[in-house]
């Protein structure tokens, strides 16, 4: 599973690399119409761009979070595949804001969608990967408590 979490830190480091590399900041790229266009900017807030507290209470939380999910990726077991899985995405994905945060004092965006003017907020890679790993341990932890709890009342049937 680290070798999943480093994946999304070098997936999501070389494409804002890119994005720094090739677009001027507020620039806007179309790929599909208005749906979908590569937007760089800055962010120096929290998800969605709140800000709250400063840079610094955004790295101690970011860092004792990451801490957090460190701790129970290296307890999960291999047979909890998706809740590893969805831990590896959560921690790759906050590493890779992190570096950002460390290097910059803010996080690169640039994934933009939406319809005309009606827009989503500008995330990035480690963005996309924190949202599906979260998704998954939601989804599959509601899953395991239910086999538990099928298993311990046919167990107790015996």
């Amino acid at each position: 599973m680290l070798c999943i979490a480093a994946i999304v830190v070098l997936v999501d480091q070389v494409s804002k690399w890119l994005v720094m590399e090739m677009m001027f900041l507020g620039e806007s790229v179309s790929i599909i119409g208005t749906f979908f266009q590569l937007t760089y900017i800055h962010n120096p807030g929290a998800v969605f761009g709140l800000t709250f507290g400063g840079k610094y209470l955004h790295l101690i939380l970011a860092g004792a979070a990451l801490v957090v999910v460190g701790i129970m990726l290296w307890r999960v077991t291999l047979a909890e595949k998706y809740t590893a899985l969805g831990l590896a995405l959560v921690f790759g994905g906050a590493i890779g804001n992190m570096i950002d945060r460390l290097r910059f004092g803010y996080v690169v965006d640039f994934l933009d969608f939406g319809f005309g003017d009606i827009r989503w907020w500008v995330f990035n890679i480690a963005d996309a990967c924190v949202t599906v790993g979260a998704g998954l341990l939601i989804v599959f932890h509601g899953r395991l408590e239910e086999e538990e709890g099928a298993e311990g009342e046919s167990g107790g049937a015996q």
